[in-house]
């Protein structure tokens, strides 16, 4: 590498069809079934609890992931993940002494940010030849990824992820980020589900978060206004195994605290045109290497 209103559509080798790409155009969004097969999903989940239980926690600091405040972009361990796996925990996940409330497998909220360049599970999944064609049916012309997260959804503490815009934080100028969301379980209404505002990445984003240095010191500061959508224009878009939903950077989503006993794992990472959008200086992920292309 020269790098380092919901719409259930099927799809075969990851080639979206003009109807598809219409949809995508139109929502904001879009669901594919099927594009993991069982096995598919369960090797990457098998890749994760590899890394769970090879880590050791008392290495890493006990960094919460928090999606209601800004807190932890503050820290360094988050700022510096772009190129390393590091783990997030939930609230809570902690007692008074430092200690896991409960295992680690159940303590966690996330897994990022660089799984598809370190992980070869996850290497594979996101260079695959199905991930290539929607990106092709998209007009890419030198899509990277620019970063990977495994998100866990715990059962019962799984947290509410609060209406946003990826270009939020993942900024390109002009706007060409988009989400691959692939659930490797399934999604439902009960344990936390995305929902969407279709046709609400025509407006932009309004809220920016911003690298800032201080002091010799990277931190950063959310500006401007999040989204004010109503709850009535949300729409559910509850997902089978091994479905993948395409996001636009700029479309307006957000999940539910997951209230069931199931979990949510999901697989997600981004990907721009470096061909015709420029990475934003102040995103608070910047890397210490170009990002790993797609194709060329």
């Amino acid at each position: 590498r020269d790098y380092k209103r919901p719409r259930c559509l099927s799809v075969m080798e990851g080639i979206l069809s003009s109807k598809q790409a219409e949809r995508f155009h139109k929502d904001g969004y879009l669901i594919i079934e099927n594009f993991l097969t069982e096995s598919e999903c369960s090797g990457l989940k098998e890749a994760c609890h590899r890394i769970i239980d090879d880590a050791d926690f008392s290495r890493h600091p006990k960094v919460t992931f928090e999606t209601t405040q800004n807190k932890q972009a503050s820290e360094e361990y988050f700022i510096t993940s772009g190129d390393k796996v590091r783990f997030f925990f939930e609230e809570g996940a902690f007692t008074a002494d430092g200690q896991l409330n409960s295992s680690k497998e159940r303590s966690l909220n996330k897994i990022g940010h660089a799984l598809h360049n370190l992980v070869t599970e996850f290497e594979k999944a996101t260079f695959s030849d199905k991930v290539k064609g929607i990106a092709k049916s998209l007009e890419l012309k030198k899509p990277a990824v620019v970063q990977s997260m495994y998100i866990f959804k715990q059962p019962k503490i799984g947290g509410t992820v609060v209406p946003h815009r990826d270009s939020s934080f993942l900024y390109t100028e002009p706007m060409k980020l988009y989400g691959i969301w692939i659930a490797l379980e399934d999604a439902s209404t009960d344990n936390g589900c995305l929902w969407f505002v279709p046709g609400s990445h025509c407006q932009g984003t309004s809220l920016r978060l911003l690298r800032k240095e201080a002091d010799g010191r990277i931190t950063t500061t959310l500006e401007g206004q999040p989204p004010q959508n109503k709850p009535e224009e949300f729409v559910a878009t509850p997902v089978k195994k091994g479905s993948l939903v395409l996001i636009h950077g700029d479309v307006v989503h957000k999940s539910e605290q997951n209230h069931s006993d199931r979990s949510r794992n999901i697989y997600t990472f981004h990907l721009f045109d470096t061909a015709t959008a420029t990475w934003s200086p102040q995103n608070w992920l910047q890397p210490t290497e170009p990002f790993s292309l797609l194709y060329t």
